[in-house]
């Protein structure tokens, strides 16, 4: 290994990819680092890797950060030094759940949140227990976000159960749970051990919601403003390889890695192309931007994404949500980023927060060379998020 060596925890997902792919394919060494990459077994132990110091840098839940800036999700604080992925997760059922949606009457179209929702509540029951990796995670917050919009009470009507992303399939197997939203492979883990089936990309809710981050420890970019720098144009660089068509098998080689993510090669590749399995029968769906790692932004921290993971977080917890919003905006440094990628050949938006929800197409925005098209961008109900004024 060369360079100046960071370590950097990461869990075994896809989304990890930015993180590894800088290594294996020189990103980092480009910029004078080596990347000593730390598998850990769970969430909780990725958050302590970084707070103790054990970690430089890692691959982080989007909401944990901000949930520690507001005093609920453990010690120490964090900064969002960029997004590491959009989307990327999926929802899935146990076989004795879909067989009931079936019957039911409902097709798997793996795309209608709104019918995915209410057959899924209609099918469940009052006892809905469903597995995510972490309390605080995109995919809790979409679930909540997903139900209440449909009038099922959540949290309150749904039992949520903290699952490592690796144990969500046995964890259905075994009955503990009767449904799961989870990070690519593990919910086609699932299907290909005959579980489970996938009833909904995590995008059917949030068409371009931020999943996975880098994350450092408050002041730690301060101290080390260099090296901060130079991890982030690694990173973005290899989001900008894996985004480019032709890349993903390769990729997916890689990732496959017993070091990385530890299973065949060609179930990281459909999340990649946003080609899933559904089912045991071998049914497969196509969702356009399933997980992006570069186009349209995707790697830009804005601080109206962070406003609204907090807003949503003081809505169920009783807190003071303006200020929880100002709070949550704060963690997410596009200021860094911006400084980290003036020298390069970035085109960043000419704002740091924009309309959550608000863009049904490809959209063009103003940005350094006037090229910047965002992605779709829009909630299943169409609502719209507007980061408060003095925000």
């Amino acid at each position: 290994m060369s360079g100046l060596e960071l370590n950097i925890g990461f869990m075994p997902l896809v989304d990890s990819a930015p993180l590894v792919i800088a290594q294996e394919m020189g990103f980092a060494d480009q910029e004078g680092l080596s990347l000593n990459l730390l598998k850990s077994p769970s969430w909780s132990a990725i958050r302590d890797m970084v707070t103790l110091g054990r970690a430089d840098a890692v691959h982080m839940l989007a909401p944990v950060p901000i949930a520690m800036s507001l005093g609920i999700g453990g010690q120490g604080k964090l900064d969002v030094l960029q997004v590491l992925s959009v989307s990327g997760t999926a929802i899935g059922v146990s076989l004795d759940l879909a067989g009931r949606m079936r019957e039911a009457g409902y097709s798997f179209d793996f795309a209608d949140a709104t019918a995915a929702g209410r057959a899924l509540i209609a099918a469940a029951g009052p006892e809905l227990r469903i597995g995510v990796p972490f309390p605080f995670s995109m995919q809790a917050e979409l679930l909540y976000y997903w139900l209440s919009a449909l009038g099922f009470p959540a949290p309150q009507g749904v039992q949520i159960r903290t699952v490592p992303p690796p144990l969500m399939a046995e964890a259905i197997a075994k009955g503990e749970i009767d449904a799961f939203c989870v990070g690519e492979p593990w919910g086609s883990i699932a299907v290909e051990n005959g579980v489970g089936e996938l009833l909904l990309p995590g995008a059917a809710i949030w068409s371009f919601a931020p999943e996975k981050v880098l994350a450092v420890r408050q002041g730690w970019a301060e101290a080390e403003p260099e090296l901060a720098a130079r991890l982030i144009r690694a990173v973005w660089r290899a989001g900008r390889w894996l985004d480019t068509p032709g890349n993903q098998m390769t990729a997916a080689e890689i990732l496959s890695r017993s070091a990385y993510v530890n299973v065949p090669a060609e179930i990281i590749e459909r999340a990649l192309g946003g080609a899933l399995v559904i089912n045991a029968r071998g049914d497969q769906r196509q969702t356009a931007n399933f997980q992006v790692f570069h186009r349209g932004a995707a790697g830009f921290p804005w601080r109206s994404q962070g406003a609204w993971i907090a807003g949503q977080m003081a809505g169920r917890l009783g807190l003071d949500r303006k200020g929880a919003e100002k709070t949550g905006a704060s963690v997410m440094r596009s200021d860094l980023y911006r400084a980290a990628l003036s020298r390069e050949a970035a085109d960043l938006p000419g704002a740091s927060s924009k309309l959550e929800g608000s863009l049904p197409s490809v959209t063009a925005v103003s940005s350094g060379s006037g090229r910047l098209f965002l992605e779709p961008n829009q909630f299943f109900d169409r609502r719209i998020f507007d980061l408060p004024t003095g925000v």
